[in-house]
């Protein structure tokens, strides 16, 4: 086990099931759960994702992030453990799918997560998506097109691989919890995400016209 309070933190493509495991893995695990969009963000987000740059929208994100780890910080040095729905994995990954051209370099003493990758049959995944009752935004749409290149961006980080295929939420947060809190797959980068001098390489931009960026 490792030292101090745990800090985990889901992430996968949409329709996964971060969102439903993430409260049940905090209750279970006597944690916090902590919001990566703090509240002081989202009346700005609606606005952000109504717009196509794909730059701004990025370091919309990451400046969430960064204000979120004040949180996060303060309640793992209190001993409370933590359990986030995303974090910089999911940010930058998606961005470097939608074509974001900054290069990010994070710090290298950020709050390291143990990091579960929810996967499923993607049969699955789009009967989850159609069931939805939330507005799905372009960038949802967009996410769809490009969602092979999220996961292969997602390869870069340290992550367990959890697949959620025919299961029930608690069947997920069993298996998550019968997971060694320590070591990721062999598939991904070992080094902490703030060990990249850049984890989000420039690649180009998407062509205009499209709608979308």
């Amino acid at each position: 086990m490792p030292d101090g309070p745990l800090f985990e933190c889901l992430e996968g493509l949409r329709g996964t099931g971060k969102s439903t495991i993430a409260p049940l893995l905090a209750a279970a695990r006597g944690a916090v759960l902590v919001p990566t969009v703090p509240l002081l963000y989202q009346q700005l987000r609606p606005e952000i994702d109504r717009r196509e740059n794909t730059e701004a929208r990025l370091c919309f994100y990451l400046s969430a992030l960064f204000t979120a780890i004040d949180e996060i910080q303060s309640c793992l040095d209190a001993g409370i453990p933590v359990v986030v729905e995303s974090y910089f994995a999911r940010c930058l990954a998606n961005h470097q799918a939608f074509g974001a051209r900054l290069g990010i370099a994070l710090p290298p003493d950020l709050p390291q997560p143990v990091t579960y990758q929810l996967v499923c049959a993607e049969n699955e995944r789009q009967r989850r998506l159609a069931g939805r009752q939330k507005p799905v935004s372009p960038w949802d749409t967009l996410s769809e097109d490009v969602a092979e290149r999220i996961t292969a961006a997602y390869a870069r980080f340290p992550m367990h691989q959890v697949d959620t295929t025919g299961l029930e939420p608690e069947q997920v947060v069993r298996a998550i919890l019968a997971t060694a809190p320590q070591g990721a797959q062999n598939r991904a980068d070992t080094e902490p995400v703030g060990a990249h001098a850049h984890v989000l390489p420039p690649v180009p931009r998407r062509a205009q016209g499209t709608g979308r960026t």
